[in-house]
């Protein structure tokens, strides 16, 4: 699948969202609202429930499936309260010894005035300063689009893991094709060189995991639940020293850095 296509895909009416894929692979999950500072940002859906039997935290960015779905989850573009409820649920995480699932589906974290009055760069660079030192195994999957800072926000993991019709990217292509050529029509070419599909960004070591797409329909997702609880054993069997030294080797190691 070319780089557009897959942009086009991860944007496809009808196409899971965080919800469906809590509600097919959790247990028993019970949804927190709130960061205790300002108030609850419907982008961001976080809770508690259980994977194969043990209990997980689950933080999600939530586009909504449907119009009114849509314009209450303001598009899965999240606020600075969204990424503080985030953070709190990963400290009590941390706290409880309990493994962290990212679900990562935004084109970018809200851009308005008022998220930036808040802090909303503040709130991202928080998220991934914590996560990066977070007591335990966190995995991040993109399921649809990975815009920005507002991906990265969920995406500081000891596994990354894209659907193969996703893409990951520093700015939609949109974005890009504007500020170089001065044309969003150029999106397609934009796209190409920005090298933001699973399979490019698998062979740069930034992901660990190419998620087939038929594992992200309803029948398929039974493999992917499957997936996430070796991975989650495998990450809760390393003492904590080594699993912190393991996720700083690897975010050092990404574009040929030293370690």
């Amino acid at each position: 699948m070319k780089a557009y296509e897959c942009v086009q895909a991860s944007r496809a009416k009808g196409r899971p969202t965080a919800l469906k894929y809590i509600a097919e692979m959790v247990d028993g999950f019970m949804e927190m609202h709130g960061d205790r500072r300002f108030g609850d940002d419907p982008a961001v859906v976080a809770g508690l429930g259980y994977l194969n039997g043990k209990p997980l935290t689950v933080v999600g960015i939530e586009k909504g499936s449907d119009t009114a779905g849509k314009i209450r989850r303001n598009f899965g573009s999240a606020n600075p309260e969204g990424y503080r409820k985030a953070l709190r649920q990963i400290h009590l995480a941390e706290k409880f010894h309990r493994p962290i699932l990212c679900l990562v589906d935004t084109s970018g974290a809200f851009c308005g005035i008022g998220a930036e009055e808040r802090g909303q760069g503040q709130a991202i660079a928080e998220n991934m300063y914590e996560l990066m030192t977070v007591k335990t195994p966190v995995i991040s999957v993109v399921i649809g689009e990975g815009g920005s800072g507002g991906a990265l926000a969920l995406a500081v993991a000891d596994e990354v893991w894209m659907l193969e019709d996703a893409y990951y990217s520093v700015i939609s292509p949109e974005g890009a094709a504007s500020i170089l050529w001065k044309d969003a029509g150029r999106a397609k070419e934009a796209a190409e060189n920005l090298r933001l599909t699973a399979q490019d960004l698998y062979g740069f070591g930034v992901i660990e995991k190419i998620v087939p797409v038929a594992d992200s329909l309803e029948k398929g997702m039974p493999r992917l639940k499957e997936a996430l609880v070796e991975a989650f054993g495998r990450l809760a069997g390393m003492d904590i020293e080594t699993l912190l030294d393991t996720r700083y080797r690897k975010f050092r190691g990404i574009g040929g850095g030293e370690v």
